[in-house]
């Protein structure tokens, strides 16, 4: 599970770098998206939570963060959060449901795709749900 996260965090920084984050971001972009997909590993692997949920509860941590973050270091939430949602990403299922297309593997293909379409679905409510969150709840003094 550790490799995993380090991995994440280390995926989420080279996606800031690709993206154009301000270099002094990477390592909050990474802590972000670590700790979104350790929470995703840490569902999936020790409750009965299912992978949707799991997605959901993860992407509601990054958009935490994201947020906190953003006021904290007085920036747009943007930054962190488009950088960090990324290990979340159902990447791997959208491709998988391309090939599944193109073999000509329908059943294959909608199981899939129904996988990742409840992935991104569970991705979009968690932002819109912790976006729903007045500003001021965000707002604390960083101490000097």
């Amino acid at each position: 599970m550790a490799g995993q996260v380090i991995a994440a965090f280390l995926g989420t920084v080279a996606f800031s770098v690709l993206f154009g984050v301000p270099r002094q971001y990477y390592a909050y972009c990474g802590l972000v998206g670590g700790a979104g997909w350790w929470l995703y590993l840490a569902l999936t692997g020790h409750t009965p939570c299912t992978a949707t949920e799991a997605t959901f509860f993860a992407a509601v941590l990054v958009v935490l963060l994201s947020r906190f973050l953003a006021v904290w270091e007085r920036c747009p939430v943007t930054v962190f959060l488009t950088a960090g949602i990324f290990p979340l990403v159902p990447g791997a299922g959208i491709y998988w449901t391309a090939y599944y297309l193109v073999t000509d593997r329908p059943a294959q293909a909608a199981d899939n795709g129904l996988v990742a379409v409840k992935a991104a679905v569970a991705i979009v409510l968690g932002i819109v749900l912790v976006f729903e969150i007045p500003d001021r709840v965000f707002r604390v003094r960083k101490t000097r």
